[in-house]
């Protein structure tokens, strides 16, 4: 097995490094926290001038076409900026099914995404363990009636349309194109500036071209639903990444007792676990999105497997960033909170640790 990025993919990664580097400097993002908006346009329109909104849609669509991999370069640079833009949910948890899965017509909703002229998003989380779906939608005439409560749902009011699943009368799962006018949007606590919305569809009607490719088969829940968790550990890669440069260069030249703390064996020891927490993730989250890629069967046991590792071994190493740092680790003014606070926020949308537990033990089991 390769992990090493072919040339298309390096200029991908080097182009978003590139401009979130300028656009997400740490003066810009202190300007943005303050300003109240719920995402950084100009960093957004800046993606969408170097088409990089566009990597993953369709050719039809104005996009490149390409995959997983080149999706997950994107969302860790992300990530490793901590960039406040909606990236993740419009790409990983909206475009990827609507591109794999849409009519002609539904995919047009794509078009503007390339210019960052529009949001849109999908509604992963429930109430209970990630991945379950209890919202239902019944047939009324020509369209469906949905009902049923989904959590987490990032840019909910600022989206063109909310990707919503739900489980079809005498059918299987199907993913329905909601306006957000159509629901109950409730704002949810958020650990970063990320806004987020509790969706509620009590009766919510949809038209019949509401449902994503005119079918409930599962196979669009199945896309989104693997989509959703690829791009969550990516951008938990980057951002641990973040955070163990940031304790590396704190640690270096942090004096006590007049010698930098990098000196210390207790302190090498304990980066050195950061370190091997942030390879484990990128070793299951390169693995895992390649799989993707390739449609293999094993792409959704190596996820989870990449989401457990997201979920715990890098929250902890993200609290011994924190430790490392003192008294500055915690504070707003230092950059190490916001890679905590994306940290804690992916581990949240990904079900925590022992919620991808049991769902590895049950992948595990189907395969007994």
């Amino acid at each position: 097995m390769d992990f090493n990025l072919d040339e298309t993919q390096q200029e991908i990664k080097g182009l978003a490094a590139g401009v979130l580097g300028r656009e997400a400097a740490q003066e810009r993002l202190e300007a943005f926290e303050k300003s109240g908006a719920p995402y950084d346009d100009v960093t957004w329109k800046a993606l969408a001038q170097a088409g990089l909104l566009g990597i993953v849609l369709p050719e039809e669509s104005g996009g490149a076409g390409l995959g997983a991999v080149e999706l997950a370069v994107i969302l860790r640079e992300v990530g490793l900026h901590v960039a406040p833009v909606p990236v993740y949910a419009s790409l990983a948890l909206a475009a990827v099914p609507i591109g794999a899965h849409g009519t002609a017509e539904q995919r047009e909703l794509l078009a503007p995404l390339t210019e960052g002229a529009t949001v849109l998003t999908g509604a992963y989380r429930e109430v209970g363990p990630a991945g379950e779906v209890a919202a239902t939608a019944r047939r009324d005439g020509d369209g469906y009636v949905l009902d049923g409560v989904k959590t987490f749902v990032p840019y909910a009011r600022e989206a063109a349309r909310i990707l919503v699943p739900a489980r079809v009368e005498g059918g299987g799962v199907g993913v329905f194109l909601v306006e957000p006018g159509a629901a109950t949007i409730t704002g949810q606590p958020s650990a970063t500036s990320e806004p987020l919305s509790r969706v509620e569809l009590n009766g919510a009607r949809v038209g019949p071209d509401a449902l994503l490719g005119g079918t409930a088969d599962g196979a669009a829940w199945d896309t989104l639903r693997r989509s959703a968790v690829a791009g969550a550990v990516a951008v938990s890669s980057g951002v641990i990444e973040g955070a163990l440069e940031l304790t590396k260069e704190y640690t270096k030249t942090r004096e006590q007792f007049d010698r930098a703390l990098a000196q210390f064996q207790a302190v090498t020891m304990q980066v050195s676990d950061v370190y091997i927490a942030k390879r484990a993730l990128d070793v299951a989250v390169w693995a895992g999105v390649w799989r993707l890629a390739e449609g293999a069967g094993d792409a959704e046991e190596l996820l989870t497997i990449a989401s457990y590792n997201a979920c715990d071994p890098v929250i902890r190493a993200l609290y011994t960033c924190q430790h490392l740092h003192g008294g500055i680790g915690l504070d707003v003014t230092y950059p190490l909170h916001r890679y905590f606070a994306w940290g804690k926020h992916c581990g949240h949308l990904l079900g925590g640790a022992e919620d991808r537990l049991d769902a590895l033990g049950s992948l595990v089991a189907q395969e007994a």
